[in-house]
C-alpha cells in the first residue's frame, strides 16, 4: 500500500494575491501576474470566484464561478491575443 506524504500539495495551481493591480497565479512554482488592464475579467469580481481555479490540462486554467478559460501562454503574452486578453 502506498499513501502520500502528509502534507504534499495536492494542487498544482493557486492564486497566491490578489491586489488593485491585478491577480497573481501560481502554477507549477511559477508565478504569473495577470494585471486587471489585460484580464478585466477578475476586476471586482468576489475574492471567492478568483480563488476557485482549476487546472483542467497542463498549463490550462478554468475559473468556473467567472466562466474564464486561460492558458499560460495567454497570461504571458496577452498581446498576442488582443481579442481574448483585450477589454471588453
Amino acid at each position: 500500500m502506498s499513501l502520500s506524504a502528509l502534507g504534499s500539495n495536492t494542487s498544482e495551481v493557486e492564486v497566491t494575491n490578489i491586489s488593485s493591480h491585478g491577480v497573481w497565479l501560481l502554477a507549477h512554482d511559477h508565478e504569473l501576474f495577470m494585471p486587471y488592464a489585460d484580464f478585466p475579467w477578475f476586476k471586482e469580481q468576489p475574492v471567492r470566484a478568483i480563488l476557485n481555479v482549476e487546472e483542467v490540462a497542463p498549463g490550462h486554467f478554468y475559473w468556473p464561478d467567472l466562466d474564464v478559460d486561460l492558458t499560460e501562454e495567454i497570461i504571458q503574452h496577452p498581446e498576442r491575443y488582443p481579442n481574448v486578453a483585450g477589454n471588453t
